[in-house]
This record gives structure tokens, C-alpha cells and sequence, in this order.
């Protein structure tokens, strides 16, 4: 299911999957604007400031690097659970899975770059794979905790 709405995803422009609109509409008072105006930072090459970017896209950055986050975590917390039958050693259970992990956010950005109005991002491959490896550790950890 993962797999199935990253290819969808990637799939669509950016025109097709902004969430600009609509983030003016629910936010059209700005919330957190004075305490958001504070932040200014690098990304990519980018400026990411509302000064840069305007606050409702500033607002989206963060939208979508959330979703990659949170995406790419659900994706190596079930690698990590899955492939564990089929995994020997704890060498293989704490490689495997981030290496897939990487190898699927690589896919993803360059299936985002034959999609055109897109701009695929080693960035959000490092981003993606330590979202993926962040969920392996804690689910090896868990299971370790669990057998002592």
C-alpha cells in the first residue's frame, strides 16, 4: 500500500498536488506567522523562509517534507517487521531494510523526474533514508528489549 501511493504520488505534478489552496483557505489568518517568520534555512540550494516563499508555501515545505518523514518511517518500521523471517543475524536485519528503504526514495526521485513540473532531490533521498533507518533502529531496539 506504501509502494502503491508513492508511485501515485510521484506521479503527479506539482501543479496537480499543491496543497497551496488549500492551506490558504484552512490557515487564511496566518496562525504561527510572527513565530514562523523567525525561521531561515537551506534546503536543497533554497531558501526556506516565509520572506522566501511566502507563508502558505513555506507552510507546504514543511507538509511535505512531513509527509516524506513520516512515509519513508512507516516504510523501514515494516521492512524492519516483514523481512525479519527471511533475515538472519542482526547484521542483515539493520542493513537490509534502510538499504530498500534508499533504493525505493532513489526510485521515487527519479520517477519524479520523468514526471516533469518536479524537482527530484538527493536531499529528500538522505531524508528518506534516515526516516527509514530511524524506524529500523527503534524496532530492532524493541525487539532486543523485549528478549532480555
Amino acid at each position: 500500500m506504501i509502494l502503491l501511493i508513492l508511485f501515485i504520488s510521484s506521479s503527479m505534478t506539482y501543479h496537480q498536488q499543491t496543497s497551496v489552496p488549500w492551506l490558504a483557505r484552512v490557515l487564511a489568518g496566518r496562525p504561527l506567522a510572527a513565530q514562523l517568520n523567525g525561521i531561515h534555512f537551506h534546503y536543497a540550494g533554497e531558501v526556506i523562509s516565509i520572506t522566501h516563499l511566502g507563508y502558505f508555501k513555506f507552510v507546504e515545505f514543511f507538509v511535505r517534507k512531513g509527509a516524506h518523514v513520516l512515509t519513508y518511517f512507516a516504510l523501514g518500521g515494516s521492512l524492519a517487521i516483514g523481512l525479519k523471517p527471511y533475515l538472519r543475524g542482526r547484521s542483515a536485519a539493520l542493513v537490509i531494510p534502510p538499504i530498500m528503504v534508499t533504493g525505493l526514495a532513489a526510485y521515487d526521485e527519479f520517477h519524479q523526474l520523468l514526471t516533469g513540473d518536479r524537482s527530484p532531490m538527493f536531499q529528500d533521498v538522505m531524508l528518506d533514508t534516515v526516516a527509514g533507518l530511524v524506524a529500523v533502529v527503534i524496532v530492532w531496539t524493541w525487539r532486543q528489549a523485549r528478549k532480555h
